[in-house]
C-alpha cells in the first residue's frame, strides 16, 4: 500500500464506506492524512451538576435514578433522563438512540461529555457522550480529535482509519527545505501529520499545526510567484475610444457612487486604454457596490465593440446578474445583448446561448463555471470578471482569461482581509479597494444575546415577516451528527415552523442537489417564502433588498469574517435591518470577538481587530475565518505565519529562481507533481 492506493485498500473499508468517505473528498491514503481533525475535545475532569453553567463543554458525573423514558417525535425517537445535584438539575436528551432505555442503569454512575445549554429555564444536555468512569479515566486529560463527518460515518470509525493510515506514514516525503525547518523550529512532516491527529500534548499540536499552516502559506506563494514568472506582462491589444458612455450611466444612476466606486471605475477606464493587459482585484467590503462598477466596466467594453464576460459561484446569482444587467440596458437604452450560460440551462438553450456569444462581438455574458467549458467560444473577448473570488480556483480565474486572446482581467471579492495580507495573496495582481458604503444604506443594527432571547427573537421575525419582509436564519451544521452540539438545520427548519405557523418556511443547506438549491434561493428571491433557515451556504447568495433580519445561531462557532459575510445578505436596501448573533459560550474570548462585530459594521476594521484579538487563534475550536480555507492555515489567526512564509519565498526564490540546487530538489519535485493539483483545488 502507498500513499496513492485508494481508500478500499485500508482494512474495514468495504464498497458503502467508501463511497461515505468520497462524500468527504477522501479517496485515497494520501487524502485520509491529510483529513485533519475540525476540533479537539479536551477530557478534563469531571464537575458536579452544581458545577456546570449554560454555553460551556463539560463532562459531568451524574447518578441515574430512574429508567430513561421514551417518546416518539413523529419517526424519531427522543430519549431523556435527568441527573442531580443539591441545586441544579441537568436534563439529558438523545435523539434517535432508543437503545440508551436499557443500556443506562438507575442506581450506576456515569460521565456524560457535552455542551449545556437553556432552554426554557431548564439546563439541558443534547446528544451527549457517555462513559463509564473508568472509561473516561482512560481519556482524562487527552485531547480527542472530532472529524467533519457525513451520515453514515462515525468518528470512531474515522479515528480506525486514520491510525491505519499513519502507518504509511514513513512514506510522505519531507519536501520543505531542511534550512527552513531548522530556522522555524519545526518538526518532520510526517510527525507533524501524526501529531495533528493524535497529538501527544497541546504543545505537541501547537508545532505540528504552526509546522503545517506555514507549509500551507509557503506551497501557496511558491506556485504564485512560480507562476508569475511565467507570466510575461502582456500588450493591451484592444483599443478603447472615449466615447462618454459610462460618464452618462452614471449621470442617470438613481444614486450618487462613492467616491470608492469613482477611483476604481477610473482605474479600470484608464488601464484598458493604458499599454498593458489589465490584472486588477476590487477588494471591496459587502455592500459596497462592486457590482455596478462591474457593469460598467463590461458596458465600456461593449460600447467598444468588444465582448465581457463575467463569472459568478452560483446560478442563482449569475441570474440575478442576468436579469439586472438586461434591466439596466433597458433603463438607459443600450442596445447591448446580455446572454446568460449556466449548468442547468437545457441543449438547446446552451446551444442558442453558444450562438449569440459567436453572433454578437459586443456582448454582455453571464454564467457560472460553464462559461469556463470546451464548447463555450468566443468572439472578441475583451474583459473577464470573476465575481466572489473567494470562492474560485486561481486556475478557473487563468482558464478564463484564456478563452480571449490576453483579455483584460477584473477579480470582485468580499472579503476583508488587510491589504498587507492582500498584496501576498494576490500578488499576481493590483489592488483596488472600495471602503465606502453607499449613502442611502442605514447601518445594520447589531446584538448578540443569549438563549433566553430566542422566544424574543422568533416575535421579532414574526412582526418584519407581517410588515412584508424577509428573515434569514443560519444554523452551523446539516444535520445530527457525532460529537457535536451545534444547533441542526434540518431539525432547526421543523422546530420553527411549529413556533411559528402562519410563517412560510424554507431550508437550504449545501447537500441538496443544485437544482434544488437554485429553486429554494429562487423561491427567497420572489417572496414566495418569508425566511430562509440555511447554513452558511448562502454566504455567497443573491441580493434580497427585502431580506432586513439575519439570526445566526451559536454564533461563537464562526470566525468574525465569516458572520460579516453572512450578516452581509441583509442591509441591502435603504430598509432598515438587523443582525441577531445567538452566543451560547460563557468564555471571555467569545464575548469579546462577538463585540467586535456587535460595534462595527466595517469589514476591515473587524478584520483588523480580529486579527489583533485571537493571534494564533484557538487549537481546539473550529476553524474561525470562513474565506480562503487552507488545508490547516487561517490567513486571520495564523498572519505572522503568513508573512514569514512570503518572506522565506521570496529569499528562496532570490537565492535559486529555478530550484536547481541540491537541497532544494524535494521541494521542485513536490511543486512539479503536486503543486498544479493542489493550487486548483485551494478555495481561493
Amino acid at each position: 500500500m502507498n500513499l496513492d492506493s485508494q481508500i478500499r485498500e485500508l482494512k474495514g473499508v468495504g464498497e458503502k464506506t467508501e463511497t461515505l468517505f468520497q462524500n468527504l473528498g477522501v479517496y485515497t491514503v494520501r487524502d485520509i492524512l491529510l483529513h485533519f481533525p475540525r476540533e479537539y475535545h479536551k477530557f478534563e475532569q469531571p464537575k458536579s451538576v452544581d458545577e456546570i453553567s449554560e454555553g460551556t463543554v463539560i463532562a459531568v458525573l451524574g447518578r441515574i435514578k430512574k429508567t430513561p423514558l421514551v417518546r416518539h417525535n413523529g419517526r424519531m425517537a427522543v430519549t431523556t433522563t435527568q441527573i442531580e445535584g443539591r441545586e441544579k438539575i441537568l436534563s439529558l436528551i438523545w435523539f434517535r438512540m432508543p437503545y440508551l432505555k436499557n443500556t443506562l442503569k438507575p442506581g450506576m454512575q456515569y460521565v456524560f461529555y457535552g455542551i449545556v445549554k437553556n432552554r426554557k429555564k431548564q439546563l439541558i444536555m443534547e446528544q451527549p457522550k457517555i462513559y463509564t468512569i473508568a472509561q473516561y479515566q482512560e481519556l482524562s486529560d487527552s485531547l480527542q480529535p472530532v472529524y467533519a463527518l457525513t451520515k453514515g460515518l462515525t468518528n470512531n470509525l474515522v479515528r480506525k482509519m486514520e491510525k491505519q493510515a499513519l502507518e504509511s506514514i514513513y512514506l510522505l516525503d519531507d519536501f520543505l527545505p531542511e534550512e527552513l525547518r531548522k530556522t522555524h523550529d519545526f518538526c518532520e512532516y510526517g510527525q507533524a501529520v501524526r501529531q495533528m491527529h493524535f497529538p501527544d500534548s497541546e504543545y505537541a499540536l501547537k508545532n505540528a499545526r504552526n509546522r503545517l499552516a506555514y507549509q500551507d502559506f509557503f506551497e501557496f506563494i511558491l506556485m504564485m510567484q512560480m507562476s508569475k514568472e511565467q507570466r510575461v506582462t502582456a500588450k493591451n491589444q484592444f483599443t478603447f475610444e472615449e466615447n462618454g458612455i459610462v460618464e452618462q450611466i452614471i449621470s442617470k444612476l438613481p444614486y450618487p457612487l462613492t467616491g470608492a466606486q469613482k477611483r476604481t471605475i477610473d482605474c479600470i477606464h484608464n488601464e484598458m486604454r493604458g499599454d498593458y493587459v489589465m490584472q486588477r482585484l476590487i477588494q471591496g467590503d459587502v455592500g459596497s457596490g462592486k457590482t455596478i462598477v462591474a457593469f460598467l466596466a463590461m458596458i465600456d467594453a461593449a460600447s467598444n465593440g468588444y465582448q465581457s464576460a463575467i463569472m459568478a459561484p452560483t446560478e442563482v446569482l449569475a441570474r440575478q446578474h442576468y436579469e439586472n444587467f438586461t434591466q439596466m440596458c433597458r433603463d438607459y437604452d443600450l442596445d447591448f445583448p446580455v446572454i446568460l450560460l449556466t449548468g442547468s440551462m437545457t441543449a438547446k438553450q446552451k446551444r442558442d446561448a453558444y450562438e449569440q456569444m459567436l453572433l454578437y462581438p459586443n456582448a454582455l455574458i453571464v454564467g457560472t463555471h460553464a462559461l469556463i467549458q470546451e464548447r463555450a467560444v468566443y468572439e472578441n473577448l475583451a474583459l473577464v470578471i470573476t465575481d466572489e473570488q473567494h470562492r474560485f480556483g486561481v486556475r478557473q480565474r487563468e482558464t478564463l482569461g484564456k478563452k480571449g486572446e490576453k483579455p483584460h482581467i477584473l477579480v470582485m471579492s468580499a472579503t476583508p482581509i488587510p491589504r498587507t495580507l492582500a498584496i501576498i495573496l494576490y500578488g499576481d495582481l493590483d489592488i483596488s479597494v472600495i471602503d465606502e458604503v453607499p449613502a442611502k444604506r442605514l447601518p445594520i443594527k447589531n446584538c448578540v444575546v443569549g438563549t433566553e432571547f430566542r422566544p424574543k427573537a422568533y416575535e421579532f421575525i414574526e412582526k418584519q415577516v407581517k410588515d412584508g419582509h424577509q428573515a434569514y436564519v443560519i444554523c452551523p451544521l446539516v444535520e445530527e451528527s457525532e460529537n457535536t452540539e451545534a444547533e441542526n438545520v434540518t431539525d432547526y427548519t421543523k422546530l420553527l415552523k411549529a413556533e411559528l405557523p402562519d410563517v412560510r418556511i424554507a431550508c437550504l443547506h449545501g447537500k441538496m442537489k443544485p437544482a434544488e438549491k437554485n429553486r429554494i434561493m429562487e423561491e427567497f428571491l420572489n417572496h414566495d417564502t418569508d425566511v430562509l433557515v440555511s447554513t452558511t451556504v448562502i454566504e455567497v447568495g443573491v441580493n434580497v433588498p427585502n431580506a432586513t433580519v439575519m439570526l445566526i445561531e451559536d454564533a461563537q462557532r464562526f470566525g468574525l469574517a465569516q458572520l460579516h459575510q453572512l450578516r452581509g445578505r441583509v442591509g441591502r436596501s435603504d430598509l432598515q435591518s438587523y443582525c441577531i448573533m445567538m452566543n451560547i459560550s460563557e468564555s471571555k474570548e467569545s464575548k469579546k470577538r462577538l463585540d467586535i462585530l456587535n460595534r462595527s459594521n466595517d469589514g476591515f476594521y473587524i478584520a483588523r481587530e480580529d486579527l489583533k484579538l485571537r493571534g494564533q487563534g484557538d487549537f481546539f475550536g473550529v476553524r474561525q475565518s470562513g474565506e480562503m480555507e487552507f488545508a490547516v492555515g487561517d490567513i486571520f489567526a495564523d498572519a505572522g505565519l503568513l508573512q514569514e512564509a512570503a518572506e522565506d519565498v521570496k529569499e528562496l526564490l532570490d537565492q535559486d529562481p529555478e530550484l536547481t540546487l541540491e537541497e532544494h530538489q524535494k521541494l521542485k519535485h513536490h511543486m512539479e507533481t503536486y503543486g498544479e493539483q493542489w493550487f486548483e483545488q485551494l478555495n481561493l
